[in-house]
């Protein structure tokens, strides 16, 4: 009967998998087209979720039931262990060791029961004799694969551990996320076009003292061109096999596509810092941006934070505005936490910390993102700020910017499937697509770019 009853429960937990994928189906269209569900798909998702609920009350009481014999099953085996071991009397006896050689199985071939018929007579009935045989024969089984020195070893009983593979809980690839790219001011990209264009005065009107009166005031024209940012596709696909997509226990169309999506927010990022095509450039290439050179063969933390005051200086003295913002790697930010001054105390240290002649001071602890803040400027890390720079090919950069003078232009992502172009050997095309343009160069003058042998890889 427990045995009937567990192959019932593995038959409704497929039925209700069966049940899920279809309420899957009628989200994939809608999931796809981001739009809300149709009144004929509302219907739909409706009764498919009913039915997994009323499945669900099944598999519970089912449930139940196997739990209710299980512990009868033990308390069984329990009183058979006492009344062996001690008898009526309640004295405890000397245990006799009994060979069964010829007792014959329960349900054997040529046999007068029938397993199927006791499993009806059991359910149906409520034959407690049928329940005996059955709990018998599950007792001779157990026996059996005791005697048989069965392992785990595929071809002596491994066939019947199968693997658990919980893909519910599937690991998906590590990727950086977009820090500088979401650190600029962001517009939308106005459709219609393949370039944005910028006016602007390249040089200026003037005034000047009157040198007596009624003479001619100063008179300076003023000069101007444009800069041009040409919008850029960034896209990405991946064909998967139909079977894939509708035997596969999770949505493995979903978990792609957002994958590619993640890549997207990496090249997004990597376009907005390292890109250098015409009209396409990101802000380490942008001509006429600050750069302060620090060579040294053997860095140091205090000397870095020169050459910072330098850079932020720069900005202040030529943009005649602040910059807000600090950009570097995650490995030079742990090797400035690393910096310790002559009486091995650390040069930057927690805020709470209320410290006294430091470098800078931490405010989160994070991969990417916000870290702290440095010359009165907060630090953000980004671990898609190149590592492979410079003569020796092991040098990163530190930026310093006016996050609001750098303007980048994005669209919507749009995530799209296709099955016709790949019809015939039954398979998806999944494609994720977006357009962006930037404008890093607007004011070249609001960008510091530390360089320079002293920002090679650090060591610890």
């Amino acid at each position: 009967m427990l045995e009937f009853l567990r192959q019932q429960l593995a038959k409704l937990l497929e039925e209700r998998a069966a049940l899920k994928t279809d309420l899957d189906g009628v989200l994939e269209a809608p999931r796809a087209e981001q739009r809300d569900l149709s009144d004929e798909e509302t219907a739909a998702f409706t009764e498919k979720r009913g039915a997994i609920k009323a499945k669900d009350d099944e598999i519970e009481e089912k449930r139940s039931r196997i739990a209710e014999l299980e512990d009868d099953e033990k308390r069984e085996q329990r009183a058979g262990e006492l009344a062996a071991k001690y008898g009526q009397t309640g004295e405890q006896r000397e245990r006799p060791t009994v060979s069964v050689t010829s007792e014959p199985e329960t349900y054997r071939k040529g046999g007068k029961q029938s397993y199927f018929r006791d499993l009806v007579r059991a359910q149906l009935m409520g034959s407690r004799d049928a329940m005996d045989r059955l709990t018998r024969n599950d007792r001779e089984v157990a026996h059996a694969l005791e005697q048989r020195a069965l392992t785990t070893t595929d071809g002596a009983g491994g066939e019947f551990v199968p693997p658990l593979w919980m893909i519910q809980d599937y690991i998906g690839l590590a990727r950086a996320s977009r820090v500088v790219a979401n650190r600029v001011r962001h517009m939308n990209l106005p459709g219609g076009t393949d370039s944005i264009s910028l006016p602007r005065l390249a040089t200026g009107t003037a005034v000047a003292e009157q040198t007596t009166q009624n003479t001619a005031v100063q008179n300076t024209d003023a000069t101007t061109n444009s800069i041009t940012a040409n919008v850029a596709t960034i896209a990405g696909q991946q064909v998967v096999a139909l079977q894939l997509i509708e035997q596969s226990q999770v949505n493995i169309d979903d978990i792609l596509l957002a994958d590619l999506a993640a890549d997207y927010a990496v090249k997004v990022d990597v376009f907005t810092l390292s890109n250098n095509a015409t009209n396409k450039v990101g802000l380490l290439n942008v001509s006429g941006a600050n750069a302060v050179t620090y060579t040294d063969a053997s860095p140091t933390a205090g000397e870095l934070y020169a050459k910072m005051a330098d850079a932020i200086q720069q900005i202040h003295t030529q943009r005649y505005m602040p910059p807000d913002v600090i950009f570097m790697h995650p490995r030079r930010w742990a090797w400035l936490l690393s910096a310790l001054d002559t009486a091995g105390r650390p040069l930057v240290t927690p805020v709470a910390g209320s410290p006294q002649n430091v470098l800078a001071a931490v405010g989160e602890v994070n991969s990417e993102g916000f870290v702290g803040s440095m010359q009165g400027l907060p630090v953000f890390v980004d671990p898609n700020i190149p590592t492979n720079l410079g003569a020796g090919t092991n040098e990163d950069r530190i930026i310093i910017a006016r996050s609001s003078d750098i303007i980048l232009f994005e669209g919507t992502p749009r995530t799209e499937t296709f099955r016709e172009p790949l019809a015939a050997q039954m398979s998806v095309l999944l494609r994720f697509y977006n357009y962006a343009a930037l404008h890093a160069g607007r004011y070249p003058k609001s960008i510091s770019i530390i360089a320079g042998t002293g920002m090679i890889a650090p060591t610890f």
